[in-house]
């Protein structure tokens, strides 16, 4: 799942070395943790969320054909551990 996200960030975004995504899984529920440079942030928000949200959705039918649960969350620089 994690490489998928990634294949389809690096899609959008104009610095993909900036893409980095963090799995955390547990119970079959799978965490994904998303952070793109601040200059993609809005390229991977769109217009009203439609893009993010695509994203989620996407995931979602993914994690269900594989059997799990999948939540996406995008992090802004200040919230990176």
């Amino acid at each position: 799942m994690k490489d998928f996200i990634i294949f389809l960030l690096k899609s959008i975004v104009d610095d993909r070395e900036g893409v980095m995504v963090v799995e955390k899984g547990e119970d079959g529920n799978v965490n994904l943790e998303i952070k793109v440079s601040d200059a993609d942030m809005g390229k991977v928000i769109g217009k009203k969320g439609k893009i993010i949200r695509s994203l989620r959705s996407i995931a979602k039918a993914k994690a269900i054909r594989d059997g799990t649960r999948v939540n996406l969350t995008l992090l802004e620089t200040s919230e990176i551990q």
